[in-house]
């Protein structure tokens, strides 16, 4: 049956993406800037790094799991908590114990893209609110949404630390300003997902796979689908945690010695890119599909990713970067829209849940491989050409594996 389109769920769903998306972005600027002036070493940060997105790939799981079940409201109430807990703890402490603790427990984001249970939830509430044909196109505006919010935060982070640090304020307290502001956004995140209606839940009834036995992380049907997806996701985010934002800012510091307004104003020009190109990438998959839409516009971005530490000046590199940014996200859109597509209804949660877990578990061990780069000059451009190269064996794979497998929209269905 066509879902009735929920338009007030679909404006909160929207609100909520954008407030998180700035608060991440806001954070992720100077998260690393923060930590060093805390006492951490590279290595010590890329470790907490790598805490925090295998801390959130087992929180995330545990919730995104039970959602459909304990209830999709619930679960974003949860998360926006344990977002504002985390923040609290990197005001109040600079103990390395306790710094890790939070990481692990609560929701953080190293890199300004999302962590959490959120978006695997919203996805599986919008694609209940929005009809299949036009599910692609929704979540390229939802992504579009997420990235210039993005982008408005890494702006306004990194200038705000960087103007309190102009009129005196130390650097430990500049950053302690934007780390508050990352806490409160999880509090008005909290209240406004206490506002969504019943119609985000699944309904009622007998569900669709009756009769067959449910299996681990509530999939039953579309396990096997969602298996082989989340293997290849774990790899692309394992490479792409190799350059999560903070560390690619804290690299462009070290290498040109720009400070945190300037490494801000590239994160905005870069985000904002990334987030335009979603909507042509829904452009390109009603007339391309959504497996090709993904790995030939993936392609072009892996290539500028590994020429980016090859660039001999600021200007260079940080153009190479937003080239790379202005089709580095196309595949974003067309990755969740395709996964919603094969699975049943109410596997959605689930399946999203795993394939962001796998994700998370992938792109949680790699941050502290690059704190290691890092600390070695003569390593220090590793993590583009490894993260490169790493995208470019997922591409391969995905299209190899999957090129057959058409969404219902497409015409054929699982």
């Amino acid at each position: 049956m066509t879902p009735k389109i929920r338009r007030p769920d679909i404006a909160l769903l929207f609100s909520t993406r954008i407030i998180r998306l700035f608060c991440y972005g806001f954070l992720s600027v100077v998260l690393a800037l923060y930590l060093a002036q805390a006492g951490l070493r590279e290595q010590q940060i890329g470790l907490l790094f790598s805490l925090t997105l295998v801390g959130d790939a087992g929180i995330t799981l545990w919730l995104t799991t039970r959602a459909d079940r304990f209830g999709r409201k619930r679960t974003l109430i949860a998360g926006a908590l344990l977002m504002f807990g985390a923040g609290l703890v990197f005001i109040l402490t600079r103990q390395v114990a306790f710094l890790m603790a939070a990481a692990i427990i609560g929701v953080i984001s190293p890199s300004g893209n999302e962590i959490g249970p959120f978006l695997s939830v919203e996805q599986a509430a919008l694609s209940q609110l929005i009809p299949g044909d036009r599910r692609t196109q929704a979540f390229a505006w939802y992504n579009l949404a997420g990235s210039l919010a993005t982008a408005t935060g890494a702006l306004s982070g990194g200038w705000l630390a960087q103007l309190l640090q102009s009129h005196g304020a130390a650097p430990l307290a500049a950053y302690r300003v934007v780390l508050a502001g990352y806490a409160l956004g999880g509090l008005v995140l909290a209240v406004i997902f206490l506002t969504l209606s019943r119609a985000i839940e699944i309904e009622a009834g007998p569900r669709p796979g009756a009769g067959l036995p449910l299996r681990s992380f509530g999939l039953y049907r579309s396990r096997p689908i969602v298996i082989k997806l989340a293997a290849l996701f774990s790899l692309d985010a394992f490479a792409g945690g190799l350059i999560v934002q903070s560390m690619i800012a804290y690299w462009f510091h070290v290498r040109f010695g720009i400070e945190a307004g300037l490494i801000g104003s590239i994160f905005f020009g870069a985000n904002l890119l990334a987030g335009l190109s979603a909507l042509l990438a829904a452009r390109l998959s009603r007339r391309f599909g959504l497996i090709n839409t993904m790995v030939f516009t993936h392609v072009p971005s892996n290539i500028f990713l590994v020429l980016v530490p090859l660039m001999p000046s600021l200007p260079l590199a940080a153009a190479v970067l937003l080239l790379r940014f202005s089709i580095s996200q196309m595949d974003v859109p067309t990755r969740q829209s395709y996964t919603m597509a094969v699975v049943a209804p109410d596997e959605r949660s689930s399946a999203s849940g795993v394939t962001s877990i796998a994700r998370s578990v992938g792109a949680g061990i790699s941050p502290s491989l690059t704190g290691i780069f890092l600390a070695s000059p003569a390593l220090l451009g590793l993590p583009f050409i490894l993260s490169g190269g790493l995208k470019l064996l997922y591409d391969g794979l995905l299209y190899r594996n999957f090129r057959a497998l058409k969404p219902p929209e497409e015409g054929k269905g699982p």
